[in-house]
């Protein structure tokens, strides 16, 4: 199995701003991460944050290099951490076998190798992946939904009841910072007010949706909002100038993960929704 690849070069938030529907699509939004018996991945100039998803069926699938890494093996320089939103799955980190539930999480360190692989063909696990680079080894470790941090946010009144997992916060990575948020049923909006920062990039997967829903993705700066329409299991590159906000056509779930300076979760400038445009 050989994996798949796309790259995505940065966009300044000037040349954002002069962008249509179909060129915001090429540039922030990733489909096609979930194919039976694939792995893709896509790799960014922010921050250097790799995207992927692997959806293993009958056999196993190997997390290999890719050319724009540089190097021999895929976390030769890179620490991992995959979140499993399918059915039960086994990741094999340099012969040590982790068994991820749906919404469990496994960080995988500097330098290991990492195969993939589904309990059940007819419901796969699948396997988001988000790595960055990693300057130092910190250990392997697998944290369940329960284990995570949770933070309960929100009101009905603004239609943005939510609870908040943390899961890398728990725990020593290099930079990367990984959670999920699952809003409640009859809520839509997520992260509103909005903000930036601009010291890391994000990353968001929606999924938990409708064949029929869509949640609209709003980005851009605070005076130059874009939004992008987004469908199940898809996900977008928020820059660090851009805001990175959320609507549903109904309630959903997603993942966020930040590569960048610092790994201080409450390190955000926050947008007045009365100074967006």
């Amino acid at each position: 199995m050989t994996i798949e690849y796309t790259s995505r070069y940065a966009i300044d938030p000037f040349a954002a701003a002069a962008m249509g529907t179909d060129e915001l699509r090429h540039n922030f939004h990733i489909g096609n991460l979930f194919e039976p018996g694939e792995l893709n991945v896509t790799y960014t100039h922010y921050d250097r944050m790799i995207v992927g998803g692997a959806m293993p069926l009958g056999q196993p699938l190997k997390l290999e290099t890719i050319k724009p890494a540089g190097t021999k093996s895929f976390l030769e320089r890179r620490e991992l951490v995959v979140v499993n939103i399918g059915g039960e799955g086994t990741a094999v980190v340099s012969g040590e076998q982790h068994t991820l539930n749906t919404r469990d999480m496994l960080y995988v360190g500097l330098g290991e190798e990492v195969t993939f692989s589904s309990a059940n063909a007819d419901t796969p696990a699948k396997y988001y992946l988000l790595s960055a680079p990693a300057h130092r080894k910190c250990p392997t470790q697998l944290i369940t939904l329960d284990e995570a941090k949770r933070l309960d946010l929100g009101s009905q009144e603004t239609s943005n009841e939510r609870s908040i997992f943390q899961f890398t916060t728990t725990i020593d990575t290099c930079q990367i910072v990984v959670g999920m948020t699952q809003l409640a049923k009859g809520s839509v909006w997520n992260t509103m007010p909005a903000h930036i920062h601009d010291r890391r990039m994000e990353a968001y997967l929606y999924f938990d949706l409708a064949d029929t829903a869509r949640v609209f993705h709003f980005m851009g700066e605070p005076s130059e909002t874009r939004h992008i329409v987004m469908a199940n299991e898809e996900a977008v590159l928020s820059p660090a100038w851009s805001i990175h906000s959320g609507c549903g056509t109904s309630n959903y779930a997603f993942i966020w993960a930040m590569a960048g300076d610092n790994v201080d979760y409450t390190d955000v400038d926050p947008v007045a929704i009365g100074e967006m445009l």
